[in-house]
């Protein structure tokens, strides 16, 4: 089963939704206890489609596939427990949204995880028992600004802005964790496939380990890491993660000029801040509404 949410034509509220293959449905009943299709709302390819929850924290992995603790450290060693690391829930953008670049001039990567969430509280729970505490899964972009990340040794900035968790297209709430591959692609172009079941620390284990540094609660996300063949992205990209029998979640690349670039500020090339609407800032895209890049 695909659960998700759409933005609903007319009021622009989120509405939950059930993804199947003839269309968008209302979803009837509780995502947990049993859901059913009710009103059909849009077809698949023209609904507006949102993060699929609004979850309370982003759990994320760091350096769970073995090939790419090296990829950018030759001499960093693999973890002999998970790296763990936070994104707040103001990261996310949905299927076919917009990453906007907050540091052009920075090297940011794209990430592509496999995300778990979590479907009842889940508290000290060991492995064996993790995946009954599990939802479902979906896709993610973990994008990272490497300058800063390389800079602050930890990686909450690095990883946190706003647009840098693209989530989705749905939670599927059936997938064998044995044959999924995750991939990603810019501009039709395969950068990563790896399967799941050569990660470092699997999901139900991950599940049980942060289980017992923090309560999870339901809605709550995990990422549990990206393989090898990150890389940079560049302004008007298309990228696409994919997990096998999830889907595609896909999005496209601009940037925003930041508050601090104030007037004459010397690492923006002197643009004020906000640019005028039409103006050319040093990231070398021009401006829509007042701010905002396109």
């Amino acid at each position: 089963m695909r659960l998700g949410r759409i933005r609903a034509r007319g009021t622009g509220q989120a509405e939950s939704v059930l993804f199947l293959e003839d269309g968008v449905y209302r979803m009837d009943g509780d995502s947990l206890s049993g859901p059913h299709p009710g009103q059909h709302l849009a077809d698949i390819e023209t609904a507006d489609i949102l993060p699929p929850i609004l979850p309370g924290k982003i759990v994320c992995v760091g350096l769970n596939y073995l090939a790419h603790v090296t990829e950018n450290d030759p001499s960093r060693q693999a973890p002999d427990e998970p790296v763990i690391f936070m994104k707040p829930p103001s990261a996310l953008v949905g299927h076919q949204g917009r990453i906007r670049i907050a540091h052009p001039g920075h090297r940011t990567d794209y990430e592509a995880e496999l995300a778990v969430v979590i479907g009842k509280e889940a508290r000290k729970i060991e492995p064996a028992d993790a995946l009954s505490f599990v939802l479902g899964y979906t896709c993610a972009n973990d994008v990272s600004d490497r300058t800063l990340q390389k800079k602050d040794g930890q990686w909450v900035r690095a990883k946190g802005f706003d647009t840098y968790c693209p989530l989705g297209p749905w939670i599927e709430t059936e997938l064998d964790l044995c044959s999924a591959v995750v991939s990603s692609s810019v501009n039709g172009q395969l950068r990563q496939s790896q399967a799941v079941s050569t990660m470092l620390f699997p999901a139900p284990f991950l599940v049980s380990f942060i289980s017992k540094v923090m309560t999870l609660h339901p809605g709550d996300v995990i990422l549990t890491g990206t393989p090898e063949g990150v890389g940079p992205l560049q302004l008007e990209d298309g990228a696409e993660v994919s997990v096998s029998g999830i889907g595609t979640l896909s999005h496209t690349v601009g940037c925003l000029v930041p508050p601090w670039a104030a007037p004459g500020a010397a690492r923006y090339g002197g643009a004020r801040y906000p640019p005028a609407a039409d103006a050319v800032v040093p990231c070398g895209r021009r401006c829509g509404p007042p701010g905002v890049l396109v």
